[in-house]
């Protein structure tokens, strides 16, 4: 096709008629396959006659084909896969730095840089070793425009090789690439060329944007030397001081947050930031990094960390003075470094004298009431309610820094500024200014409820405190200010405030409750957290509430469909696990509205998807991050209706009504592949099978489902399928004793999950699950089966990288031999010579090692197997395993002797789950720090910190071992330092069985059948396992009485592994 017809083609796919643009798309798919049409869309971008629009979509179709089959490998694609060949390669390599150069807009130049970075993923520099010379080349250029090519190209090189651990190849672009653009930076400032004012901020933008990327994961050694680090520094103190005219940027603030130069400062604040959080703080670097950033450390606290802290301070003082403004995102990256510098003495000590001054004119301010808060509050109350639920979490947001700053001042310097906080928070309400600066110091005290609930000399003032300044604001006639006061109230509640009086908490139960018919939707919103908080806190509000439930759910109902927060979900959940006996009559119908909201929020969030933007256009995926929400308030809806099937097991009636509401939206979730979805739509399948102890005729529909989306888009989603495909084999025995397909469907599923390259261990893991619970549900019913689970249990004995999934895979064949002891050891021989030798071997490995089987389930299974083994008919004992026969016995013994360590074990976990702790000193401990010195201040963030670097540490160590046990031609080994803790969920039907009286049985039927075998067993027993075997038996008599006395009485009997209760062999 010529150029003219591949530009008219391309103008189709943006044409407004939608059927044009169709079969525009589909002719372009056509072509993508061909040779020569990269090259020739190659020169259609070169040209200035084409229409930009036709440009950009093909520099966006370029964009997309490389990503996706530039690097692709030929053994991991689809069918429809087409290579991009040798001679479009070639050409894109040697277009594409020209067309950067050239590029015409800043869309074009984005599309162009991502191709760009996908090339250097996979070519550089093995196959492309001349681009650096080339990048080098662009930046000594006279010409800006090639200038701004180079610093695109170094910088989607240090993108391509940022996250990667072994940083050779980006130490290499680092050492020759940085001294030219700090200097090429710094020549632009000092003397910029004529002509270049719109090309220089975005080049100096590029160049720290670059400098950040490279120190993501490293600071190499040549960015350590003074040699590097002075130079930089100059220039990074250049850029936040620069005082940038106002004709140089937009006049509003939006488009001055997002012009050039302001980019350009916050990215040299943000690597300020970085170097001294990662690299140049001692007092809280990991140990693992001292070796390779000790000394850089202490040479940056003491010589920069000082400087960052005098210019950063004077920024705030010009900003508050009103002599320059200061951007959301320079002031959040500077109250970031105020945060690191609370910690470090040697920081601490320049802060100190500023803290109080810094809260009172720069916290306060950004906690207060703004112009722009309030015209959110007019223009758009949801929106408005949203942003101040999750205004804390907001990572760039100038409120939430301001927050932490606050949060970590008090936390790490109580003794010096927790009163002096307190005290400005009160002389601001003492003095009864207007609403919105009580708004920014009842906002401050909300943020400090948690310390303040913790100070021995605070906490005890806190409910005259509410009562005098919290209180009146419920009738404040500012509607914020009565949102506020909810926020204040919820806050103190939730950590515990104390009354001293039922009607001082009844007063402002009364305020709070009035909140929930507020004409304005945030104050509603609030009152009904702080509600939900009061509820669980008190049995006095909860019993005020109980008669009105009915009303404060529908409330809830109401309001969560008006905003979609999550948040309002967590609430409904609450009053459901404390109303259960008042809603129990009413919890089908609430279930059915709350179905009714969940299928509105997932059909607006896939109209939301398929609209979304495709591709890694970063920034308009930014733009679409708030269609999320309606994802997430699904997500809140499930976890509610996940906690009403928990309310209402009780009575099996309204659970089935329930059910029946609850299917068809987990149908239509599974139908149409919300992805996101999945996990809370398969707890809510595995509460309802569980929780009624049987299959619904309607609930099938989601097994075949479940098998379909397996095998094609949710391969990934094993681990959240597993508990609900237990569930369908376990309670559904009979419809899978009857349907061979069903049965097949789950034996391709535990198949795929141990054949599949896409799938780890842990999904391998719970496909062996899925096998076991097949063949002890199943007995009799998998015969067919059973030559195909023995040949894939037996091909991975040696295929385990981690302990779990080597115990998993050795269980399916303990099970295989529990399900038919003589079928399964021939199977075995049959897949290799002593194949069941080698199993054999095995196995009384495990049984033979300290932490072999940890679980009690582990001990179970072996136990009630190697008890099938004795049963056997003496003539099918294979010959090859005839000798070491007698060894069972004392195996078992070995695994008995373990036993009631285990289930002790469990006991301890299950009593540990359920206590609750009362953990008043150690939070008091983990909030503040009574015990202040003037030293360096180590927390809970500094030791988790260190927890993660030394994790980090050894997972790459790990993987080097790997690699190196690789490369030498070796089998990796199964890690030593993991350990399988016991699954307290996990339920199976050995659960039911007593192993001792299994092996009793056993035993006994061993003697009956084969004299002299029964006495080589137990007269090679050590003098130790005899008396031990003893008491097995003991235990056993004695369970057999208790089972008996039970029986008699007609008193049902129920137990576990130790338990002297009989199972069924």
């Amino acid at each position: 096709m010529d150029l003219q017809s591949l530009t008219q083609l391309f103008a189709t796919t943006y044409d407004s008629n939608p059927n044009t643009r169709k079969a525009g798309e589909l002719a372009v798919r056509k072509l993508s396959g061909q040779e020569g049409v990269i090259p020739a869309l190659l020169r259609i971008i070169a040209s200035d006659n084409v229409e930009i629009a036709t440009r950009q979509a093909i520099s966006v179709w370029i964009k997309n084909r490389v990503a996706s089959s530039y690097g692709a490998e030929p053994a991991r694609v689809g069918p429809d896969y087409k290579p991009i060949l040798p001679t479009d390669r070639s050409a894109l390599k040697s277009n594409i730095l020209p067309l950067l150069a050239a590029s015409p807009s800043r869309a074009i130049t984005v599309q162009l840089a991502s191709t760009l970075k996908t090339l250097i993923s996979h070519d550089f520099p093995e196959k492309w070793p001349e681009l650096l010379d080339s990048a080098k080349a662009l930046l000594a250029s006279s010409n800006i425009h090639e200038v701004g090519a180079g610093t695109v190209v170094v910088l989607e090189m240090v993108r391509a090789f940022r996250f990667r651990q072994k940083g050779d190849v980006l130490t290499g672009i680092v050492e020759q690439t940085f001294g030219i653009l700090v200097t090429l930076a710094t020549n632009l400032l000092n003397s910029p060329p004529a002509g270049a004012g719109q090309e220089i901020p975005s080049i100096l933008h590029l160049i720290l944007k670059t400098y950040k990327h490279s120190i993501v994961l490293n600071l190499s050694l040549y960015q350590q030397s003074a040699e590097s680090l002075v130079p930089w520094g100059r220039l990074l103190f250049q850029v936040v001081n620069l005082r940038i005219p106002d004709d140089a940027v937009p006049a509003d603030e939006e488009g001055r947050e997002r012009s050039e130069w302001w980019k350009a400062k916050k990215w040299a604040c943000g690597i300020l930031g970085r170097l001294f959080h990662r690299y140049g703080n001692p007092s809280q670097l990991p140990s693992p990094l001292q070796e390779e950033y000790g000394a850089f450390s202490q040479h940056f606290v003491t010589s920069f960390a000082p400087e960052i802290f005098k210019v950063y301070l004077h920024q705030i003082e010009l900003y508050v003075s009103a002599q320059a403004w200061l951007s959301k995102k320079c002031q959040y990256q500077i109250l970031q470094f105020f945060t690191e510098c609370v910690k470090p003495q040697s920081t601490w000590v320049l802060l100190k004298p500023h803290f109080e001054s810094l809260v009172s004119n720069f916290v306060f301010p950004n906690l207060s009431f703004t112009p722009a808060r309030q015209e959110l509050w007019q223009s758009d109350p949801i929106d408005y309610t949203r942003t101040s639920i999750d205004e804390y979490e907001n990572y760039s947001s100038p409120v939430a820094a301001a927050t932490t700053f606050l949060c970590q001042l008090v936390s790490s310097r109580t003794k010096s500024t927790f009163l002096p906080i307190l005290g400005f928070v009160n002389t601001v309400l003492d003095a009864h200014p207007a609403a919105p600066q009580r708004f920014g110091a009842l906002n401050m005290l909300s943020a400090l409820a948690p310390f303040a609930m913790r100070h021995p000399d605070v906490k005890l003032k806190m409910e005259d405190f509410t009562l005098q300044h919290v209180l009146p604001e419920f009738t404040a006639p500012e509607g914020y200010m009565r949102a506020v006061a909810n926020e204040v109230v919820a806050a103190e509640v939730r950590n515990r405030l104390t009354w001293t009086s039922d009607e001082n908490l009844s007063k402002v139960f009364r305020a709070v409750a009035t909140g929930l018919d507020d004409g304005e939707l945030p104050v509603r919103v609030h009152a009904a957290l702080t509600l939900t908080e009061m509820v669980s806190s008190h049995d006095s509000v909860k019993a005020a509430v109980s008669p009105q439930v009915g009303k404060v759910v529908q409330d809830l109902l109401k309001l969560s469909d008006e905003t979609d927060l999550d948040i309002l979900n967590s609430s409904m959940e609450t009053m459901v696990e404390h109303f259960q006996d008042e809603l129990l009559p009413v919890a089908a119908q609430l279930t059915a509205r709350l179905c009714e909201s969940y299928m509105r929020l997932v059909r607006e969030a896939i109209a939301n998807e398929e609209n979304a933007p495709k591709g890694d256009d970063l920034e308009a995926f930014m733009d679409a991050e708030g269609e999320d929400d309606k994802t997430y308030a699904a997500m809140g809806v499930a976890k509610t209706l996940s906690t009403i099937v928990s309310s209402i097991d009780s009575s099996p009636e309204i659970l089935a009504q329930v059910q029946e509401v609850i299917i068809p939206i987990i149908r239509f979730t599974l139908e149409n592949k919300a992805l996101d979805l999945f996990d809370n739509v398969y707890e809510l399948v595995d509460s309802l099978t569980f929780k009624s102890h049987s299959i619904s005729p309607h609930m099938w529909p989601v097994f075949e489902l479940t098998y379909e989306l397996f095998r094609t888009d949710a391969i990934d989603f094993l681990d959240e399928m597993l508990p609900s495909l237990d569930n369908f084999v376990s309670f559904g025995t009979d419809i899978f004793r009857g349907r061979p397909d069903y049965r097949q469907k789950a034996l391709d599923i535990y198949t795929t999950a141990l054949a599949s390259d896409h799938l780890g261990e842990n999904d391998r893991v719970n496909g062996c699950k899925l096998a076991e619970s097949l063949l002890l549900n199943l007995r009799g019913h998998v015969d067919d089966h059973l030559e195909l689970i023995v040949a894939t249990a037996f091909k991975h004995l040696d295929k385990a990288d981690t302990k779990a999934f080597e115990l998993a895979n050795l269980e399916v064949l303990i099970n295989a031999v529990l399900y038919n002891p003589g079928a399964a050891l021939a199977l075995m021989d049959g897949q290799s010579p002593r194949g069941a030798r080698t199993f054999f071997d095995r196995w009384f490995q495990a049984v033979n090692a300290e932490r072999g089987l940890p679980r009690v389930h582990d001990k179970t299974l072996s136990i009630v197997a190697l008890s099938a083994l004795l049963e056997m008919d003496p003539s099918a004992v294979p010959a090859g395993l005839r000798d070491g026969w007698p060894g069972i016995v004392g195996g078992a013994i070995r695994v008995f002797q373990g036993l009631p360590k285990a289930v002790a074990a469990r006991k301890a976990l299950q009593d540990a789950l359920h206590e609750d702790d009362d953990e008043d000193d150690e939070d008091e401990q983990r909030y503040l720090n009574l015990n202040e010195e003037e030293g360096d201040v180590w927390d809970e963030d500094s030791a988790y910190i260190e927890m993660l670097a030394k994790e980090g540490q050894r997972l790459r160590e790990a993987a080097e071992r790997k690699d190196h046990d690789v490369l030498d031609g070796g089998a990796s080994d199964v890690s030593d330092e993991e350990e399988i803790e016991e699954e307290l969920g996990f339920i199976s039907p050995l659960d039911a069985v007593n192993p001792y009286v299994t092996f009793k049985q056993a035993l006994a039927g061993l003697e009956v059948k084969d004299r002299a075998m029964y006495q080589a067993a137990t007269t090679a027993l050590t003098v130790e396992q005899q008396t031990i075997l003893m008491e097995i038996m003991r235990i056993a008599e004695e369970a057999s009485a208790a089972a008996v006395a039970a029986a008699a009485t007609g008193r049902a009997s129920t137990g576990g592994a130790g338990a002297p209760i009989p199972g069924n062999n």
